[in-house]
């Protein structure tokens, strides 16, 4: 299975997983009960999943904090992100070139019963429609703030990685566009009207609402395919796991109205198109938004490079990862650490490994599933597809999408290092 995404219901105590092509799984949290809690790819909902390619699919879903809150107007609601091979209706935002090669769908699902072991609502209503102008980078992450409580202003607003729409370097300059919806870090509020389409609200406090030339809908720019983002649950602060074009993988705070360069930068560095980056005046631009972490494409350690995350650990079961800000690489799974209570603003060298202990012997996660290959009677993966998910106090869960495993990270006995 093609695992993409992993979310922590607590209101059903429910973990939830789903895979590219359609389906999301409900675990409990032992781990013994694993059922398909609904195919989104089913016919009779009307939304056929288009996952060719590496990069096409199911690509993210998230629920409503009211989802086990019964009478309040989030319940049993949740969202998907997902590509689709459906190009027939008007989209609400268009390709900006000539080509639609298809259109990625944000939906909302209604249950009648939340703790319903398998979905048992209708057919889901389609809050927008993009059409894609290439294959790749469609899509990324979406979430609530699982921070905020219910009477706050962001309560119930929902965040959507929206990438640059594909090929290589921004060919039509969407990210810096003020007006286009590729390249951006939306918020959007799924139970209101207000959009242009009526289906979904526009928050007043987003930051660019009130401008004439702007979407309403953008609270920060110039991300070129923005895959996870989370929250610090010390300081509030949201990251979000930018993934590169040649050279720089970045990890980068977000705050509303926050431009984080792309396509003019890669991470620290102007952009030289196909050639790679310009070095001679590393963070050079005033008013731009820096990476706290980025690494080298050419670093030995990788002959793939593609940066996934994003979490803070701040929980007590681990000490050896206490208080550090936890990333990845996705293809070749290895698993990264910046502290993060002394956010590096320009220093590489400033990022460590993790290794894990793997019955007293320290492996990567590549390795790791190289080994279960065999025992499955499989080729031995050439990569490994990393993604990671937060489950019930603040565990640590790693995903993959050649074993077929999920696996959870659990204190190292030997003494920290």
């Amino acid at each position: 299975p093609r695992m993409m995404h992993f979310v922590d219901e607590p209101g059903t105590k429910r973990l939830f997983i789903n895979t590219m092509r359609g389906p999301i799984y409900s675990v409990s949290y032992d781990g013994k009960t694993v059922i398909e809690y609904v195919d989104i790819n089913a016919a009779e909902w009307g939304i056929p999943v288009q996952s060719q390619g590496s990069e096409r699919g199911f690509q993210s879903f998230a629920f409503h904090p009211q989802f086990s809150r019964k009478v309040a107007p989030g319940y049993g609601k949740f969202y998907t992100y997902t590509d689709t091979s459906d190009t027939a209706p008007k989209p609400d935002f268009a390709s900006p070139g000539p080509n639609r090669t298809h259109d990625t769908v944000l939906a909302e699902w209604t249950a009648e019963a939340a703790p319903a072991a398998t979905y048992d609502g209708a057919a889901p209503r389609v809050l927008f429609r993009v059409a894609q102008p290439f294959s790749n980078h469609n899509g990324g992450q979406i979430g609530f703030n699982p921070l905020v409580q219910q009477g706050s202003p962001e309560f119930g607003l929902l965040y959507i990685g929206s990438a640059d729409g594909g090929s290589g370097g921004d060919p039509f300059n969407g990210a810096q566009n003020p007006g286009s919806i590729f390249g951006k870090i939306l918020r959007i509020d799924p139970l209101g009207k207000n959009s242009a389409n009526g289906q979904y609200g526009i928050p007043d406090s987003n930051p660019f609402v009130k401008k004439s030339d702007a979407l309403g809908e953008i609270y920060a720019s110039g991300v070129r395919n923005p895959q996870r983002f989370s929250w610090g649950s010390k300081t509030g602060q949201m990251f979000v796991a930018d993934i590169g074009q040649n050279i720089v993988e970045e990890i980068s705070p977000v705050t509303a109205g926050a431009n984080l360069g792309w396509n003019k930068w890669e991470g620290s560095y102007l952009y030289a198109g196909r050639s790679g980056i310009d070095m001679s005046n590393p963070r050079g631009e005033p008013g731009l938004t820096w990476p706290v972490a980025e690494f080298d494409h050419r670093d030995p350690l990788f002959q793939r490079a593609a940066i996934t995350g994003v979490y803070v650990y701040r929980q007590t079961a681990i000490k050896q990862i206490q208080n550090l800000l936890i990333f990845g690489d996705n293809p070749s799974g290895e698993i990264f650490y910046v502290h993060a209570d002394k956010l590096p603003t320009h220093n590489p060298s400033a990022i460590h490994r993790i290794l894990l202990n793997d019955r007293g012997t320290p492996r990567t996660l590549l390795q790791i599933i190289k080994e279960n290959n065999a025992l499955q009677g499989k080729p031995p993966a050439t990569r490994a597809d990393l993604r990671f998910g937060l489950g019930p106090q603040g565990q640590i869960f790693v995903m993959n999408k050649r074993d077929g495993i999920i696996r959870l990270l659990v204190p190292d006995p030997a003494p920290a290092r």
